[in-house]
């Protein structure tokens, strides 16, 4: 019979692998179940998937990226499969759902190893071979493509387009998508493109056969209408102001008590002089077209500078959204102005036309070909 020291020397050599592998079967299996989750919409006979977001709003779609985005993936290793996809979408643009597919695929085959007794770095290190085999034989399979033949470019994203909702209008969206790409980019480094650059106006109403493309900028806003302001104008001058065109207010709470008419009459005058001074110095620059950026302080502009911009023959759009102000300035070539003193010609943008358009159910603002 074995004495105690004997028995404690066995049970410090006695290792307990089965938590380690259950941890390791349980990621390959959660990741793998996030491939199969996505595998019945591949390709073009792929099927779609109804979403159902947290905020109860429904999305149909195939896009691989797309479900998994609002999958609300909690599993670290099925995570990874997400970001996986993520990346496909930002490199290529296509293949989010193969690339999927096909690491599910391989940890199925992983599990296989594993049970036979594979040791997980030898499978990993065989992984990473075959991936560079992969890659020297696609490399030798590919057909390089020339940025100045649009025919196959039109091609390559009609190929993209077809396992989508929207296959059936590839040869409307896939011209159009060419055309939007190839105006963004930098020419010092063509290959590389910002596709925020690139905005998606969404517009109840109409149909996909409506969809079209502007040189320019479109706001969903109508433009402002008081007092009978213009709603087109061309060679536009476009003024983009931070400040308010209206009346300034104390830095603290405080009433003020007007006790007769006379002091009543005039504040009212200093108020329309001070906000007609304003609106003096806009239009001395020439500037016909102004963009005011929403305010948080106080009204960006009132119905009497609606009034006195209306007069002046400048088209206003207001509440301008603050994140857009760097997409706005980029694409109009113009510069913010946050002061009525630093309001200069140097700072103005221009385009050959502004107008409002219907579009859909409502209306919307469009600034086209503009002028770099």
């Amino acid at each position: 019979m074995p004495g105690p020291t004997m028995a404690g020397s066995k049970t410090e050599k006695y290792v307990d692998t089965k938590r380690k592998d259950d941890i390791r079967y349980a990621n390959m299996v959660a990741a793998k179940a996030v491939a199969d989750a996505v595998r019945t919409s591949l390709g073009p006979r792929g099927m779609d998937k109804m979403l159902s977001t947290a905020t109860g709003d429904v999305i149909i779609t195939n896009d691989g990226a797309t479900i998994l985005d609002k999958m609300e993936v909690v599993q670290p290793a099925a995570k990874m499969l997400v970001e996986l996809s993520k990346s496909q979408d930002i490199v290529a643009g296509d293949g989010t759902t193969t690339v999927v597919v096909l690491a599910g695929a391989l940890l199925k085959q992983c599990l296989n190893l594993l049970g036979k007794g594979v040791h997980p770095t030898t499978i990993s290190e065989a992984l990473h071979k075959a991936s560079e085999k992969a890659v020297e034989v696609i490399k030798s399979m590919a057909i390089p493509v020339e940025l100045t033949d649009q025919d196959q470019l039109v091609k390559i994203a009609s190929t993209s387009l077809n396992s989508k909702v929207v296959s059936q209008y590839s040869s409307l969206l896939a011209p159009l998508a060419v055309d939007a790409v190839l105006n963004v980019r930098d020419l010092d480094r063509p290959e590389s493109v910002d596709l925020r650059d690139i905005k998606v106006l969404r517009k109840l109403g109409g149909t996909v056969d409506d969809t079209e493309m502007v040189k320019g900028l479109v706001f969903d806003h109508k433009a402002s209408h008081t007092a009978g302001g213009p709603t087109r104008i061309e060679n536009a001058k476009i003024g983009l102001i931070q400040f308010q065109i209206s009346p300034p207010k104390t830095d603290i709470e405080q009433s003020v008590i007007v006790s007769d008419y006379t002091q009543m009459d005039r504040i009212l005058k200093e108020e329309r002089n001070y906000i007609l001074g304003m609106i003096k110095k806009i239009r001395a620059t020439g500037c016909n077209v102004l963009l005011v950026q929403k305010s948080i302080l106080r009204d960006a502009v009132t119905d009497l500078s609606l009034h006195y911009l209306a007069k002046a023959k400048i088209l206003v759009i207001k509440d301008v959204e603050r994140e857009d102000i760097e997409f706005i300035s980029k694409t109009l070539n113009c510069l913010p102005i946050a002061n009525i003193e630093h309001f200069r010609v140097e700072k103005l943008g221009y385009a050959d036309l502004v107008e409002e358009v219907p579009v859909g159910n409502g209306r919307v603002i469009s600034i086209s070909l503009v002028v770099l």
